[in-house]
């Protein structure tokens, strides 16, 4: 337990006596995204029966903590200091932690799994069981109250589908960045519907409202600012915050837009298709239900035009046992839960992290 930023960040343990949550620890469940990072400090609950309401001791919340956002010493400095964080506001400290789960974007390979878990070494205790995952894992136990088992689909600022199968298989599809094509996450509906607005002003493609929305939300004058707009700040998010207007336009009735939504949908349909078809989630006759988790402001209701029902019309054609799913707790505590039943299995089977 030796890192420290700014000054000692654990400082608080130094006056703080007795263990965690009555004497039965507590666990950590991080959710690390591109926007922001959220971290739940919750009691040691072994039990297949989960009170209601959950007994959240404490949250904190923090900025991005993505490495391939703001690079691996930030990446680290935010989750160090969330973490801290939480544990402070719970009133526990390090040695009263059983498992911390940190699931966090832009872990995609085993080494990014290493690195992250070495550093943790650094922090907690040896007997603290570490586990690392992608942030897709959290949201998908999000909706299976910690249970790795189904789909989740995330459409957000980006997007990807993330599988589990009961005996421990795993698949993924897009989730690859707005560069290599993400088309149905916000940025890449955004993206699109700025596309549309440069090309109906070139005369390359058809007029569209969308032009007249943009520019007054944005507060340019002519087109011809979109381009300068677009490349002044390279932040995802900010693209994709305008993916309400492209829905609006397409509810007024705009075919560009109509259009721009329509092709998310399907990329985001077949995002999922890919991870059950790989898996095999619907069985041999491609009718055994499974849960399909959807998480993510893309998938929200609009009105009218609601991409989420959408989606999910467009995968239960080909695959009627998928089981939609919202969420009833946030990705954070998703992962505190996934902590703990994966803390069971592993003590259970005499396995160490």
């Amino acid at each position: 337990m030796k890192r420290y930023r700014n000054g000692a960040i654990w400082e608080f343990e130094n006056h703080r006596d007795g263990g965690g949550f009555e004497g039965g620890g507590v666990v950590l469940g991080l959710d690390g995204g591109t926007t922001s990072t959220v971290c739940i400090c919750m009691p040691f609950m072994p039990s297949d029966e989960l009170p209601n309401p959950l007994p959240i001791l404490a949250r904190a919340v923090a900025g991005c903590s993505n490495h391939n956002s703001v690079g691996e010493s930030a990446a680290r400095e935010t989750l160090e200091q969330v973490m801290a964080d939480a544990l402070s506001k719970s009133g526990s400290k390090r040695s009263c932690v059983r498992a911390v789960c940190l699931a966090v974007s832009g872990v995609n390979h085993p080494t990014d799994q290493q690195r992250i878990l070495n550093w943790l070494r650094d922090i907690f205790p040896s007997c603290v069981k570490l586990y690392v995952q992608n942030d897709s894992l959290a949201a998908l136990a999000s909706g299976t109250m910690g249970k790795l088992h189904g789909c989740v689909l995330i459409a957000g600022t980006g997007s990807i589908s993330y599988g589990f199968t009961e005996d421990g298989r795993e698949a993924r599809a897009a989730g690859a960045g707005p560069t290599l094509g993400d088309w149905g996450s916000g940025y890449g509906i955004s993206a699109q519907a700025l596309t549309a607005v440069v090309r109906a002003h070139d005369g390359r493609g058809p007029q569209t409202m969308l032009t007249r929305s943009i520019l007054n939300k944005l507060n340019l004058s002519s087109p011809d600012e979109v381009i300068g707009w677009t490349y002044a700040d390279s932040s995802w998010a900010r693209i994709a915050a305008l993916v309400p207007l492209v829905v609006a336009c397409a509810e007024a009735g705009d075919a560009v837009a109509n259009r721009i939504l329509l092709d998310s949908v399907q990329e985001l349909a077949d995002s999922v298709k890919a991870v059950v078809q790989k898996l095999g989630l619907c069985g041999e006759d491609g009718k055994d239900s499974f849960p399909l988790v959807m998480v993510g402001g893309v998938l929200e209701a609009n009105k009218r035009w609601d991409i989420g029902k959408e989606v999910i019309n467009c995968i239960t054609k080909d695959y009627p046992g998928a089981c939609p799913v919202r969420p009833k707790v946030e990705p954070a505590v998703g992962a505190a839960l996934l902590a703990c039943n994966i803390f069971v299995k592993e003590s259970g089977n005499g396995l160490k992290s």
